[in-house]
């Protein structure tokens, strides 16, 4: 591996990783491949990798790099040790929620996004509420419910049904009735075999991205408002169908944009995220109250994250860019103290 030292003539050699094990694997492929094609080719130099469905590595034609998973990712890491960094551009679980992260920090080889322990942290949506309740920002009240027990549940007003750990909406249900808890529940749990029933919480629906630079520093993108026209939740069919309208930066008064900045800085801090993550909200009568933590959102050139810092004048190039000079940072990756003991990096 090259470590933190420029290859090819100066350029910095990127890995790629798209696809995944989930339910998530076509947008990690769309995010991946925007993300090949937006890094300037004049200072990247890419290697494509895949996640196939079937856990099989692949290079990026889709063409799996051996027989079985267990020899693909030993060509994989081959290839990763000769690359500067990765960017692991893989939503949802066995990528996102911290396995990826083990991967590269066990094969040595830096990478963009959350360590291990803050990408499992914010995957896990009922760690998250505990992590944000522990340093005052505001959950919905909801409790966490396993197969074993789910016939347990009653209907005590309309609630939201969702797995503990999935993206993209996948599997959330707003039921309203009490007929509709049951399938909702079914659903949910097959997906996770834990899953959150939590109190349908009314307000707007407010996202802010919180990128930490390559030179350490924390910066907040202009916030950004989803608007639904017919009331339903910003459910998966929402988020691809293009049915949903997004206000940047939304229209926020002076308090209210300093309680949602504080709120995002706060959980981003708390959870130990790194990179680029985005948080989502609902802006209540009483404040902000946080909906999820994504640690790998969105990567396309139309993705949230990238429009709000397009919008405050951060190009999408330039923001890939930055997410892997971040990467190279000596400071960035997680240390280990010789008696064991995990150190995070330092967000100065």
């Amino acid at each position: 591996m090259t470590g933190t030292v420029p290859s090819l003539g100066g350029r910095i050699r990127v890995a790629v990783i798209g696809g995944g094990r989930n339910c998530e694997h076509e947008v990690s492929l769309a995010s991946a491949a925007s993300v090949r094609f937006a890094l300037d080719p004049a200072v990247h130099d890419v290697l494509a990798l895949i996640i196939g469905r079937d856990g099989r590595w692949q290079d990026g034609d889709g063409q799996p790099l051996a027989g079985t998973a267990a020899e693909s990712l030993s060509v994989a890491l081959m290839l990763l040790a000769g690359c500067d960094v990765a960017f692991p551009a893989v939503h949802g679980p066995c990528g996102e929620d911290g396995t990826l992260a083990a991967l590269l920090e066990l094969a040595d080889v830096p990478y963009v996004g959350a360590g291990v322990r803050g990408g499992a942290l914010a995957m896990d949506k009922w760690a998250t509420k505990l992590v944000a309740e522990a340093v005052g920002v505001a959950v919905a009240p909801g409790v966490l419910v396993t197969a074993e027990d789910a016939d347990r549940v009653t209907f005590d007003g309309p609630v939201v049904v969702k797995p503990v750990a999935a993206g993209s909406s996948h599997g959330v249900s707003l039921v309203q009735q009490p007929s509709d808890l049951a399938p909702a529940l079914a659903e949910a749990l097959r997906l996770d075999d834990r899953v959150l029933v939590e109190e349908l919480v009314v307000g707007r629906e407010v996202d802010l991205a919180v990128l930490r630079r390559a030179d350490g520093t924390l910066t907040v993108g202009p916030p950004l408002e989803i608007v639904l026209d017919d009331g339903r939740l910003f459910d998966t069919e929402q988020k691809y169908d293009g049915g949903a309208r997004f206000l940047i930066p939304a229209p926020l008064s002076a308090d209210e944009h300093d309680r949602l900045v504080d709120a995002s800085l706060a959980v981003f801090t708390a959870l130990g995220c790194r990179g680029v993550a985005r948080c989502d909200f609902f802006l209540t009568a009483d404040g902000p109250v946080l909906n999820e933590v994504n640690t790998m959102p969105g990567m396309t050139a139309q993705s949230q994250v990238p429009k709000m810092f397009a919008h405050q004048g951060l190009s999408y190039p330039a923001l890939l860019h930055e997410l892997v000079r971040g990467a190279l940072r000596p400071d960035s990756r997680t240390r280990v103290r010789p008696h064991g003991a995990v150190v995070e990096p330092s967000l100065a």
